[in-house]
């Protein structure tokens, strides 16, 4: 049996950080994962990402929408095709998007198929801290899907808590406890947790609870893609960011910058932008993810 984990949690709450970190751990341990990857729109940003690192890790993606709202025969053959090409797959981790309601996810995971190969083992959800703070600058409909993404988690990453004071910290740790109280809760920077923990914790877990669930379909989400013509200036670039509108909840791609050869891997998520350097040349393309963002343009 394979062991197939989950991670959860919304936009640009650090479920890729925490794939990344995962998949260091198990390679260390001597194990093979594999990863199935949900991105929002048709540009894989994430995967692309995740690859340019982990070229040695297979890896099959979902574009166009959430895992769950796609219809599980894509879900099924991207699967299906993890399995066939890779005999020695020890774990498969599901990075579903941010849109994605976690139960209907893993939903579209059981499959028939798989079922004497494929052992589900739970969610594992990234939560925002400074964001859970802040939730109710949400829309209602959003808002609905980030907490029920929390709701149902197996355990819980209360994440980015060095952007908080101590005081902000066990504040978020106390609400989000008694909003699931049955999820292990663990405070975390980068997404940093052992996988043994995660891999002790739900060795035992039943499935998903099945209570009445708040659908991620038909959210009034859109993404929006910018690409580039030439270099920006980074600080000019960085004031146009800070004049976006709140709803714009997560950007990703790769940013030419004037004075450096390959552009930068560029990531946002509420109010704070991260610039990482790039040893290939990536596309010079950037995905905004977030509601009424249709008008945005970046005019230097």
């Amino acid at each position: 049996m394979i062991d197939v984990y989950l991670l959860s949690g919304f936009l640009g709450s650090g479920k890729t950080s925490l794939l990344l970190n995962l998949i260091a751990q198990l390679k260390e341990a001597g194990k093979k994962p594999a990863i199935l990857m949900n991105e929002f729109g048709s540009i894989s940003i994430d995967s692309d990402s995740v690859a340019s690192k982990e070229d040695d890790i297979p890896l099959k993606e979902l574009l166009n929408g959430c895992i769950c709202c796609t219809g599980s025969e894509k879900t099924e053959a991207q699967l299906q095709g993890l399995l066939e090409e890779n005999d020695d797959i020890d774990v498969i981790l599901i990075e579903t998007t941010g849109a994605a309601h976690p139960v209907e996810a893993l939903d579209a995971v059981y499959s028939p198929l798989f079922a004497e190969r494929l052992q589900i083992k739970g969610i594992v959800t990234v939560a925002d801290a400074k964001r859970w703070l802040e939730r109710e600058k949400m829309s209602p409909q959003v808002r609905s899907l980030f907490m029920e993404q929390i709701r149902h988690a197996h355990i819980l990453l209360a994440n980015k808590t060095d952007l908080l004071s101590d005081s902000e910290v066990a504040t978020v740790s106390m609400e989000i406890s008694n909003f699931n109280s049955t999820a292990p809760l663990i405070q975390t920077k980068n997404s940093n947790i052992s996988f043994s923990f995660i891999e002790e914790i739900l060795k035992d877990t039943a499935n998903p609870k099945q209570e009445s669930i708040v659908s991620g379909r038909n959210l009034p989400l859109a993404s929006k893609l910018i690409t580039f013509d030439q270099p920006v200036d980074k600080e000019e670039f960085e004031e146009w960011v800070k004049s976006l509108p709140d709803t714009v909840y997560r950007m990703k791609g790769y940013v030419p910058v004037k004075g450096i050869v390959n552009p930068y891997l560029f990531q946002y998520a509420y109010g704070m932008v991260n610039w990482l350097p790039e040893y290939v040349k990536m596309e010079p393309k950037l995905v905004i993810i977030g509601e009424g963002i249709s008008q945005i343009e970046y005019v230097e």
